[in-house]
Order: structure tokens, then C-alpha cells, then sequence
């Protein structure tokens, strides 16, 4: 691989790692509701999970969804309605308790990790990857080379929604404050579903 067309990859998981998205959307919530250290693997299991499914669609799983494109459309819905379920349960998150501890608890590494698996705009950057940046010569070591450089472009790039999460936390103890917060989050991580299915045709 060339290094103008290795920059030209980690600009590439730069942009689509760091722009609004269902993961940054919920970073950012779970930043509010329960601060970056209780976030944090939420923030692991998004980045590694990602690379698992990278690795995953350029070992094949993306020649499937060409060959029977129903699979990828029900795929599509179900993380779409996955997706629709977390809003729900962000807009009813319970305002923070005196000690300013929100109930609940965060995703863990695991639940993140699995999300990505059913997250719309998750398998449009990996086949995007895998069909643009990653040359046929020598196919299997490149991919190996790049799907651990997306995670280690994803992580900051996702962190830095959980810390302005966290950095919000103090500005939304009030009560009126945090639910407005959720609410907003719950229909942002709505909106964010509207371009990822169009584009797929959905």
C-alpha cells in the first residue's frame, strides 16, 4: 500500500468516525448520564467491534449482502429498529438523584461491541473501507494492516463525544435539563437513521 493511499485511508476513518452518527450520539448521552469513566467501555467495545466486523466483511461476510441483498436489507431494519429501541430508552432516562448518579447503567464493552454488528452506518464505513482503500495485491495483509488502524482512528474520534458528554455532565444536574438532554439525544439518534437507510436505499 502507498502512502498517499494509506493517508488518504485514515482521513477517510477519521471523517467517518468523528461525524454524527447512532455511536457518537449515544457516546455522548452516556458521557452526560454517566461520565467518561463509566463510559469507557462502552467507548472500547465501539472501536473493537467495529474492527471485528472490518475484518469480518473483508473476509467475505460483504459477498454475501451482494449475493442476497435481502440480507442486508433485514439486517438494515433490525438494526434500524434496535436503534429506534435505544432512543426510546434515552428519552426515559430518569433525571440524575441528588448524589448526581444517573440509574442505570451504561452500555457495556460486550453490548457495544455487538452493536456494531446491527449499527446502519458500522457496515457502510466497513465496505466503503474494503472496496476503496484496500488494494486486491497482497489483499489479506493489508487488510490486517488497516482494520487495527480504523480502531486506533475510531477511539479518539468517538472519545471526544464521550468527554463533551462528560464535560456537559456538570451544566445538566437540573432535573428540566437532563430530560430535555435525553430527549434531544433519543430524536438525534432517530434523525441519525434517516440519511444511512436512504443511502442504502432503505
Amino acid at each position: 500500500m502507498t502512502p498517499e493511499l494509506l493517508l488518504a485511508f485514515v482521513l477517510f476513518a477519521f471523517v467517518t468516525s468523528v461525524t454524527p452518527g447512532p455511536n457518537n450520539m449515544m457516546l455522548l448521552a452516556s458521557g452526560v448520564n454517566f461520565g467518561l469513566r463509566r463510559s469507557v467501555p462502552h467507548m472500547l467495545g465501539v472501536s473493537l467491534g467495529f474492527m471485528l466486523l472490518v475484518l469480518a466483511v473483508g473476509l467475505g461476510l460483504g459477498q454475501l449482502f451482494q449475493r442476497w441483498p435481502l440480507l442486508h436489507a433485514l439486517l438494515a431494519w433490525g438494526g434500524a429498529t434496535y436503534l429506534l429501541y435505544l432512543a426510546w430508552k434515552i428519552a426515559r432516562s430518569v433525571a440524575p438523584s441528588d448524589s448526581g448518579a444517573a440509574p442505570g447503567k451504561p452500555f457495556t464493552f460486550v453490548q457495544a461491541a455487538a452493536f456494531q454488528w446491527i449499527n446502519p452506518k458500522a457496515w457502510i464505513m466497513a465496505i466503503t473501507a474494503i472496496g476503496t482503500y484496500i488494494p486486491q495485491e497482497d489483499f489479506l495483509g493489508n487488510l490486517l494492516l488497516l482494520a487495527p488502524l480504523f480502531a486506533l482512528v475510531n477511539g479518539p474520534s468517538v472519545g471526544l463525544w464521550t468527554v463533551a458528554g462528560s464535560l456537559l455532565r456538570k451544566l445538566l444536574q437540573d432535573s428540566r435539563k437532563r430530560r430535555l438532554f435525553n430527549h434531544g439525544m433519543a430524536m438525534l439518534l432517530v434523525l441519525s437513521l434517516y440519511p444511512i437507510l436512504a443511502e442504502r436505499g432503505l
